[in-house]
């Protein structure tokens, strides 16, 4: 598919205390990094207050860099059940302020981004990070949750793609 046009993809690692994000293009097979950073909260401020600052943290990273599709990590069940629900209360911002922003949002468990990612979906922060400075030639070493927001997005690429080429196919065969 040469000359194919790059979709610009946000991926969004969620955390209350720390939410990473970051941005890449991909044109077919090849992806490029764009930008990543995380937003920060207070953990001694009121709970509404970090949250709106999640929200308002998302919307300027999507205000400067323009995607156009969004991709988040699913959240997992924690021995504790308070940390549980702040982390889906930050997932939902996230979730919320990408639809917000009128784009399209798609959810991976971290399984299935490892998998995507490492080609195992039982690997270490170590392996991931490496191999998202792999697979974007000009990524530097990051925060562990803004390489966890790229490798989100890198997975969000992979299956973007396939359901593409699913599609036209489909598309081929109606015709």
């Amino acid at each position: 598919m040469a000359g194919q046009a790059p979709v610009r993809i946000l991926g969004l690692d969620p955390g209350l205390r720390h939410l990473g994000w970051g941005v890449i293009d991909a044109a077919g097979n090849r992806l490029s990094h764009v930008a990543d950073g995380t937003i920060h909260t207070d953990s001694g401020d009121d709970l509404a207050k970090r949250l709106l600052e999640l929200h308002e943290g998302i919307a300027a990273v999507i205000e400067q860099w323009q995607p156009d599709e969004a991709a988040v990590e699913e959240t997992l069940s924690n021995v504790n059940p308070s940390s549980t629900l702040k982390l889906g209360m930050a997932r939902g911002i996230a979730l919320f302020s990408a639809a917000k922003a009128g784009l399209p949002v798609e959810q991976y468990l971290p399984m299935a981004v490892k998998k995507s990612v490492v080609g195992t979906g039982h690997a270490d922060k170590v392996q991931v990070q490496h191999m998202v400075k792999m697979l974007l030639p000009g990524f530097q070493r990051s925060t562990a949750d803004a390489a966890d927001a790229l490798a989100v997005a890198i997975c969000h690429a992979h299956h973007a793609q396939t359901r593409r080429k699913v599609d036209n196919a489909i598309l081929g065969i109606r015709r």
